[in-house]
């Protein structure tokens, strides 16, 4: 996606606010409006569509989840000029801030949503993002798959990833974000733009592993935030907190009234024993 394309989208914000819906639809690019990420928790993937990983061998998303841990899903194509890079480094520079590494505790597959990437324009990708993680990643912990447009196009239509080729720019049109899915091959978040903070993918990665990644700790924030597709990431989960406030002062004021019981019971006794 090119510069017009991010200045269309900054411009479609500034009409909702000052002019309404009508007026920001008439000025995003015709390609843009035809775009998007729809939010799909839940949905199953196709797992056994096949890629050709940055090597030339040929694999399936299943066996990035044969190991039983979750993937972080980024699809980006990699003669883009602009917008895949962005989300690209704002996804590795998350993961470098994440105590967790690609291939240990999870996986990252970036796939090319363009069917005329090769397995070269991977291997580069894949090269270049690995140095600047500057970790040892195990096999198949972080890798670049390219494939046919429609083996494509049934892992995005799963994940709810709309892109379409814009003929005059003679590129992509297409959002950003990343996804994250369980072990057993489930949609579990959507993480939506450039930038992903190394909180909303602790957390992610720790709520796909369904209870197997993350200390108390990890636990203890899933039940302080929660995800909120609107808010584009994870935020305090008042109504719970709420909820557990009330639930703790209920037991507080409980045994406050338990031990004045217990208390003026003693003193009661007291008279009747020494009476004895």
């Amino acid at each position: 996606m090119s510069i017009r394309s991010v200045l269309a989208t900054a411009c479609l914000g500034l009409a909702v606010l000052f002019g309404g819906a009508a007026q920001a639809q008439e000025l995003i690019p015709h390609p843009l409006r035809e775009v998007g990420i729809e939010d799909r928790p839940g949905a199953e993937l196709p797992l056994d569509v096949p890629f050709v990983q940055q090597d030339g061998r040929q694999v399936t998303l299943r066996d990035y989840l044969a190991d039983g841990k979750p993937l972080v899903l980024v699809p980006a194509y990699y003669q883009c000029p602009m917008l895949c890079s962005l989300v690209l480094n704002g996804l590795q520079k998350g993961l470098s801030n994440l105590a967790w590494t690609a291939g240990k505790e999870f996986n990252v597959v970036t796939f090319s949503f363009d069917p005329r990437d090769t397995p070269e324009l991977a291997k580069q990708k894949r090269a270049g993002y690995l140095e600047a993680y500057g970790r040892e990643v195990n096999e198949r912990g972080w890798d670049f798959l390219v494939g046919t447009e429609s083996d494509i196009r049934r892992v995005t239509d799963a994940i709810g990833f709309t892109y379409r080729w814009d003929e005059k720019q003679q590129e992509y049109a297409h959002a950003s974000g990343a996804f994250i899915v369980t072990p057993d091959g489930r949609l579990s978040r959507t993480l939506y733009g450039i930038s992903f903070p190394p909180r909303d993918l602790r957390l992610a990665i720790s709520e796909a592993s369904e209870g197997k990644l993350g200390s108390a700790f990890e636990r203890v924030l899933l039940f302080c935030f929660h995800y909120d597709p609107s808010a584009y990431g994870y935020v305090l989960a008042s109504r719970r907190l709420m909820s557990a406030a009330g639930a703790v002062t209920v037991v507080v004021v409980g045994l406050f009234l338990l031990r004045n019981w217990r208390s003026e019971t003693r003193r009661s006794r007291r008279p009747e024993e020494a009476h004895t």
